[in-house]
C-alpha cells in the first residue's frame, strides 16, 4: 500500500467508487440503493460492475496521460480500480466502512478535497448526491456505472471519462451540470419523479457527456400510434422483450396485456410470456427462439442500451441479435430533442456494442419510422 504523500505538483486526479453501484440493474430492480437491495440482487446472481467500469476509465485516462498522480480510497472503493488499471495510487488516510456506504463517498471527497485537480466518481445517481454532500472544490466528473444515470455530470462511458479526465488543464473551462435522483422504492412501485439535488462543476465538454436525461412531453395519443406501429409488426411465434419506459408499455396496452413501466418483459403471440424478468430469467426465455427486443430512447441523452435496462445483458444481447434485432421506439419530438446525435449504446461490453452499431428505422408513429444511426458510448466524440 502507497502512503497518501503531500500534495504532488502538477495534475493529480481523484477517485471515488461506489463498488455495489449498478448490481441492481441486471437484477431487475431498478437501482441499487439500500443494503436489502443489494442482498437480493447477489442473490438473483447479479455482480458488482462498478469497479472494472472505474478501471477502464482509469486505462483510458493513463493511455493519454502516462504517470498521472492518483489519489484514492483503500480496497474497492478506488484503490483496487487503479492497480488494475495499472496504476500505483496514492491513497487518502481514510478507513471505508465494509460494506462501504453513502456516506463514505462523502467523506472520501471531503478527505481529497484539496488535493485533487480533478475528481472521477464511479456509480449512479446516488453516488453523484453523495459526491455532492462531499463539497469537492474542484471539478468532478462521473464514470456511468448505475442503473438510471440521469444525473447531466456523467461521461458518455468509462472510456469517454478517461479521455476527458487526460485532456482536461484548466479548471476555468468548467460548466455547471445538474444533480438528479428518483426514490428508488417509489421507482420500484412505477413511480417516477426526479428531484433537483444540486449542481457540479465539470469540465466544459457538452458532446461527451450524457447530459441529464428530459421528461417526455410526449402526448398518450403520440404513444399509442408508436404502439400500434409495433403491434402491427409482430409476427407469430416470434417472442418480444419489451424494455422500460412508458413507450414501451404503451404497446403492452395494445395487446391488452400488464406489463411493466419499469422492468422488461416477454410477450408472445399477443400474450405476456413472463413480467419483471431478471437477466438470468432472461437468458432462458429467449434461448433458441427468434426474439426482438423492443427498446426506447432516453430523451435528452439519446441511450437505447446500457440505461435502465441492464437485463439486457451482453450474453442476453448476443443471442437477440444472433436470432432477430432491436425494434427501436421514439416520437418525432424526442428524436428532435437529440439535435442530429446519434443513438448510443453502453452496455459495458465493446464487443456487444460493436454488435448492435449500425443504422436503425426508429418507429415515430403508426407507419412513420426514420433511420437512425446507434454508435457506441465508447467512440470518441470531438469536443
Amino acid at each position: 500500500m502507497t502512503p497518501v504523500r503531500p500534495r504532488v505538483p502538477g495534475f493529480t486526479v481523484g477517485l471515488v467508487v461506489n463498488p455495489v453501484a449498478g448490481i441492481g440493474g441486471p437484477a431487475g430492480l431498478k437501482g441499487s440503493d439500500g443494503e436489502r437491495a443489494q442482498r437480493l440482487a447477489l442473490a438473483r446472481g447479479a455482480s458488482p460492475r462498478a469497479g472494472e467500469r472505474a478501471a477502464q476509465a482509469v486505462r483510458a485516462l493513463l493511455a493519454r496521460r502516462p504517470g498521472t498522480p492518483i489519489l484514492t480510497v483503500a480496497g474497492p472503493m478506488g484503490e483496487d480500480s487503479a492497480r488494475a488499471a495499472g496504476a500505483d495510487p496514492l491513497l487518502v488516510p481514510f478507513v471505508p466502512g465494509d460494506p462501504s456506504g453513502g456516506r463514505d463517498t462523502t467523506a472520501a471527497v471531503e478527505a481529497m478535497r484539496e488535493a485533487v485537480d480533478l475528481l472521477l466518481f464511479a456509480g449512479g445517481d446516488g453516488t453523484a448526491r453523495d459526491v455532492l454532500d462531499g463539497a469537492p472544490s474542484c471539478p468532478a466528473l462521473g464514470v456511468p456505472a448505475g442503473v438510471k444515470v440521469y444525473s447531466g455530470c456523467f461521461a458518455l462511458s468509462p472510456a469517454t471519462a478517461g479521455a476527458v479526465a487526460a485532456a482536461f488543464a484548466d479548471a476555468r473551462e468548467t460548466a455547471e451540470a445538474e444533480v438528479v435522483d428518483l426514490d428508488e422504492d417509489a421507482y420500484r412501485r412505477g413511480e417516477v419523479g426526479p428531484r433537483l439535488y444540486g449542481t457540479l462543476r465539470v469540465p466544459a465538454v457538452r458532446a461527451r457527456l450524457s447530459g441529464r436525461k428530459l421528461g417526455s412531453a410526449t402526448s398518450p395519443g403520440t404513444a399509442e400510434a408508436v404502439a400500434a406501429e409495433v403491434v402491427t409488426r409482430m409476427r407469430p411465434g416470434v417472442r418480444y422483450v419489451l424494455g422500460p419506459g412508458a413507450t414501451t408499455m404503451a404497446v403492452g396496452r395494445r395487446l391488452g396485456l400488464a406489463t411493466t413501466l419499469l422492468g422488461v418483459d416477454v410477450v408472445q403471440d399477443g400474450a405476456l410470456v413472463a413480467a419483471d424478468v431478471t437477466e438470468k430469467q432472461l437468458l432462458d426465455l429467449v434461448e433458441g427462439r427468434e426474439t426482438h427486443a423492443v427498446v426506447s430512447v432516453i430523451g435528452g441523452q439519446g441511450f437505447v442500451l446500457g440505461r435502465g435496462n441492464q437485463q439486457l445483458s451482453p450474453a442476453v444481447l448476443r443471442k437477440i441479435m444472433a436470432s432477430g434485432g432491436l425494434v427501436v421506439l421514439a416520437t418525432q419530438q424526442k428524436l428532435a430533442g437529440l439535435g442530429g446525435r446519434s443513438l448510443l449504446a453502453d452496455t459495458g461490453d465493446p464487443e456487444t456494442d460493436a454488435l448492435v452499431e449500425g443504422y436503425v428505422p426508429v418507429i415515430t408513429g403508426h407507419r412513420e419510422s426514420a433511420l437512425y444511426r446507434i454508435r457506441p458510448a465508447t467512440e470518441e466524440f470531438p469536443a
